[in-house]
């Protein structure tokens, strides 16, 4: 991306083929998942004063194809997906290892055939997994995971409130289903509440014919709330907190309503509610996102794979939000 802002300054560029420093792999990216976030970057809606020109995307799949003098937990040939954070390995976050390491703003993104990262900042790819569905997992899985197993563990029998059908919550539906919860999911769309029937989802909820949708999932539990609702929108938190039960969860992780959020307090505080913003996670949790997968046999959900020159297409495909799970660029 360079001369502007908005997806009409994306254009492709040739630059020499990297090499490895210490303590480096080059990866030859094979295909690349889209996120809100990306949008987001493209538009200019992060930084205004961002410099240009600059590699979009931060989700990328693909192969080692040349190691750096001391990098030692990889070899050529190995499969391996990005870590978004790059630096965020494991334990507390701090600024310097979420913020200042994220890939596609402010570091360059992963949308190039060939890209150089620090080899701690990738993980390896389940080995039943195309490189498209290994693409899906570092920002959308990888959230997921954290939103139902870290702070507030998915357990047999819990009930899970999915907001939407993007990646993020097509994950958190399959992840929560291979716990032994019931998952609830709310859409606008008959169309999309079908398939995400066919991925798991016990009950559905359609919001433009039944706009209280909170009431409608207390119904659904028997006025006793849901243990954990995933909210992929934000904005108006009111309705989150209401279908809880006493001592739930919300799951922050998007924005879609927008950077602001409405929120009462009272019904907090009689619900005794725990509202955690996720930021997507460390190497740690995308090492246990992988082993879950491996182990449940989940297949990473994408609507469509468009080729590496129709990569504008495909950022306006994100921007209408029809599809559900994940879009991918097929790069290599």
């Amino acid at each position: 991306m360079e001369g502007g802002f908005g997806t009409e300054h994306l254009r492709p560029v040739e630059l020499p083929v990297p090499a490895p420093k210490r303590g480096q792999v080059v990866v030859r990216i094979r295909a690349a998942s889209l996120n809100y976030r990306d949008l987001m970057v493209v538009d200019g809606q992060f930084d205004k004063s961002l410099l240009m020109p600059l590699v979009p995307l931060s989700d990328g799949a693909g192969e080692v194809v040349a190691v750096g003098e001391d990098a030692h937990r990889l070899r050529v040939g190995d499969r391996v997906a990005t870590l978004f954070q790059q630096k965020w390995l494991g334990g507390r976050p701090t600024f310097r290892t979420t913020l200042e390491s994220s890939l596609g703003y402010p570091r360059g993104g992963v949308l190039a055939e060939q890209v150089v990262l620090d080899e701690d900042g990738l993980v390896a790819l389940p080995p039943a997994l195309t490189f498209e569905e290994g693409s899906t997992l570092p920002i959308a899985g990888v959230t997921a995971w954290q939103a139902l197993h870290v702070d507030a563990p998915a357990r047999p029998g819990d009930t899970v409130l999915v907001l939407g059908t993007g990646g993020v919550a097509v994950f958190a539906i399959q992840l929560a289903r291979a716990s032994g919860a019931r998952v609830i999911v709310t859409s606008s769309s008959d169309e999309k509440l079908a398939r995400a029937r066919e991925l798991g989802a016990t009950d559905l909820i359609n919001y433009r014919s039944t706009p209280d949708w909170d009431a409608r999932a207390l119904e659904l539990t028997g006025g006793v709330g849901v243990d954990l609702v995933v909210d992929t929108a934000g904005g108006d938190l009111r309705r989150s907190v209401r279908a809880l039960r006493p001592g739930g969860q919300v799951s922050l992780v998007g924005l879609l309503a927008g950077a602001s959020a409405e929120l009462d307090v009272v019904p907090m505080l009689l619900r005794r509610a725990r509202i955690q913003a996720i930021s997507v996670g460390s190497r740690d949790m995308f090492e246990d996102l992988v082993r879950a997968v491996a182990h449940h046999r989940i297949r990473p959900v994408i609507h469509r794979v468009y080729p590496f020159e129709a990569a504008r297409e495909a950022m306006e495909a994100l921007r209408r939000g029809e599809h559900v799970g994940k879009l991918v660029i097929a790069v290599g």
